[in-house]
């Protein structure tokens, strides 16, 4: 991997949002999510930490606790267009990497913003990096919203779906009690892109499968950019995306003191 210099971590933050309106603001242990997304992000290995975001609110509310916010439009179509205005934005050159960390996972273990830049410094051929875990029950693989990635022996991202893949011919021909190997793999939205790809993207429409499949990465795969998909080095803790998330994440965060004591 290269140095600490070599990578910029991105939390894009919009205030709309479907279940949760305000998520990034919703208050954990006295601070707003995002703000805890970004002290994770800070503990990384990361030369620079951004937040971009399209409401005022939540620039108020970072800036005062020394972050770096961009502003960006409101229009974007997906969380890659916006990473592709924030590269532009900051003036990066086409070799320079960014880490798209969600603003809704304040539990995200700074080691695997590391791992996934890591990554894609090791395949420089590779456009972008992201992570997998081992899928060990039948209600995660059969389950449309967990998606599911296949590799080559390289580690290069062979597809990327929300059916159960690879799909066992003779075990699956009645749904299994139990899988029996860890040959699925889920996959964690966690990426690192190269800046030169995120311009290319942006001016690409939805592939066929993207539509399909409702998968943004597969609009890279359609267009021959190589994905690099490592196998998480910690467990990866899911993010907040209902009232019952948030209830579990504030309890998880009962008494811990932002500044950074116990």
């Amino acid at each position: 991997m290269g140095d600490a210099d070599s990578f910029i971590a991105v939390i894009p933050a919009r205030h709309a949002s479907s279940r949760l309106p305000g998520k990034p603001l919703a208050d954990i242990a006295g601070e707003p999510m995002v703000a805890h997304v970004w002290r994770r992000a800070g503990e990384s290995r990361a030369g620079r930490v951004v937040v971009a975001t399209d409401d005022e609110r939540i620039r108020e509310a970072l800036v005062p606790l020394g972050a770096e916010v961009v502003m960006t439009r409101d229009d974007h179509p997906s969380g890659t267009d916006r990473l592709a205005e924030v590269a532009e934005r900051l003036g990066l050159a086409d070799d320079a990497v960014l880490v798209n960390v969600q603003g809704d996972e304040p539990l995200i273990p700074p080691l695997l913003i590391d791992q996934v830049a890591a990554r894609l410094f090791d395949d420089p051929e590779a456009s972008i990096a992201t992570l997998a875990e081992p899928i060990s029950d039948v209600e995660t693989l059969f389950n449309p919203n967990a998606v599911k990635v296949v590799r080559s022996l390289s580690g290069r991202a062979l597809y990327f779906s929300r059916a159960p893949i690879p799909w066992d011919r003779e075990a699956f021909a009645r749904r299994p009690e139990l899988l029996e190997t860890d040959a699925w793999l889920r996959h964690i939205g966690l990426y690192a892109y190269r800046v030169g790809f995120l311009a290319d993207y942006r001016d690409w429409p939805p592939s066929p499968l993207e539509r399909l499949e409702q998968l943004e990465q597969l609009r890279a795969l359609h267009h021959g950019h190589a994905i690099q998909v490592a196998l998480a080095q910690v467990p990866h803790p899911a993010g907040v995306d209902t009232e019952a998330d948030l209830a579990r994440v504030r309890e998880l965060l009962a008494g811990h003191d932002p500044s950074g004591g116990a």
